[in-house]
């Protein structure tokens, strides 16, 4: 029987010739993860155990994100202690805020991951990597804490479901667009603990920074794990950003798979989830007219460079509406940096929008944009659960940067089109 791309990744890194879905294996991990909230629950966890080094300095990422800059005495101890940690430890890969951004865009960018790796991380969200053809996938504290001490972790190899893409997306669609109708179509556990395999033609019309939106939100879906085969544009990236290192697998022809979807990227259109899941999506001409207190456009979803030149296209020469509160936060440093240099930033200020640094902050209801009893946002980021943001009675839209922006500008849902882009 043959093997998909992630049962590939796993079996060699458990040392076998062959594995299958169920079955369980040790494999040893190229990289673990952890953040300001998850990581000093491992090191406390790792303080229990015998050993007191890190299996390998230079396999360990660690990045204070969620609550940074420090909202409160907690979150200032909580870096302490990583911070600490990671001085103790001679951590190589240890981000200070200066140079830090949300974790699951600085590791693509650091060149810290790359396809063929298998990498844990203490945040659900790790399955972001899959974009380069990783497989990755977010665990418990406790498991980070035996893997930065051992560089090995417990797998049950996933069963797949394999996504078929053909055609090209319209203009203002984006890899938002298309996983969240995915998540329509399956549901937000149509995936529970499967492999969520991209193939086919359509793939090619898909950016990098599409196909990390769309791996990030695998686990939206429930998977273990989103993935992608690596083509040109994965090398480029992995080239451009010193992932030299890297390994391919392809799918067997006769690999199995629990059920296959065939989906043509010319057919999505512009996607809203309404609360208070990913799985309640509408096109942009079923939204209806409903009016909007915020909008936040960023997160480790759709923080980088091509969501904010959207966002800052549909903004160039419009105001927010009034009473509008638009907040703007890109993933890292060097792409803040970046979008300062193409004049984005200052798009989104004259526009009446603020930018803050790097930060997970309003994604999680952390700071930076919470909301209050009552309130609305349309958000870029990947949970709307209840109190997902802030208060249990707000609610929150998920969308793309670009039907973010154009809400931004109208108040109420709005598609660029609305605006005659």
């Amino acid at each position: 029987m043959g093997m998909t791309m992630s049962q590939k990744i796993l079996a060699s890194h458990a040392g076998l010739s062959q594995v299958t879905a169920g079955q369980l294996i040790e494999a040893n991990l190229d990289m673990v993860l952890g953040n300001d909230v998850t990581a000093p629950i491992a090191i406390k966890e790792m303080e229990k155990m015998t050993i007191n080094k890190v299996f390998d300095k230079d396999k360990i990422a660690l990045v204070p994100d969620h609550f940074t800059p420090n909202k409160d005495i907690k979150s200032a101890e909580n870096c302490l202690c990583m911070r600490e940690f990671a001085m103790e430890q001679d951590i190589t890969n240890y981000f200070e805020i200066g140079e830090m951004g949300i974790e699951h865009a600085l590791l693509p960018e650091k060149g810290l991951v790359a396809a063929g790796d298998l990498i844990i991380g203490a945040d659900s969200h790790t399955c972001t990597y899959g974009a380069l053809g990783a497989f990755s996938t977010g665990v418990g504290s406790t498991d980070m804490a035996a893997g930065m001490a051992t560089g090995k972790g417990w797998f049950k190899v996933p069963s797949a479901i394999k996504f078929v893409l053909s055609g090209k997306p319209d203009e203002w669609v984006s890899g938002k667009d298309v996983i969240l109708h995915i998540i329509g179509m399956i549901g937000v556990d149509g995936a529970l603990y499967k492999s969520m395999e991209f193939v086919g033609d359509g793939i090619k019309n898909l950016s990098m920074d599409d196909r990390f939106t769309i791996a990030n939100m695998a686990i939206e879906a429930g998977a273990k794990n989103g993935i992608f085969p690596v083509d040109e544009k994965t090398l480029k990236y992995m080239d451009d950003h010193g992932a030299n290192k890297y390994s391919i697998f392809v799918p067997d022809e006769d690999a199995e798979y629990d059920e296959v979807y065939e989906i043509d990227l010319s057919t999505i259109k512009s996607t809203v989830a309404f609360p208070h899941l990913p799985e309640n999506a509408r096109t942009i001409d079923n939204v209806g007219d409903i009016k909007i207190d915020q909008v936040v456009i960023g997160s480790c979803t759709n923080g980088r460079i091509e969501d904010l030149r959207a966002a800052a296209k549909v903004l160039a020469g419009r105001k927010v509406a009034k009473g509008m509160r638009l907040i703007v936060f890109p993933a890292t440093q060097a792409i803040y940096l970046q979008a300062m240099e193409e004049g984005l930033l200052a798009t989104f200020i004259k526009a009446g929008g603020v930018v803050s640094t790097p930060t997970c902050g309003p994604c999680l209801g952390g700071h930076m944009g919470i909301l209050a009893a009552g309130e609305r946002a349309v958000s870029t980021t990947n949970r709307n659960f209840v109190g997902r943001m802030g208060h249990v009675k707000s609610e929150v839209y998920l969308a793309s940067p670009a039907v973010a922006a154009a809400t931004a500008v109208t108040g109420k849902i709005s598609g660029p089109k609305d605006l005659g882009l």
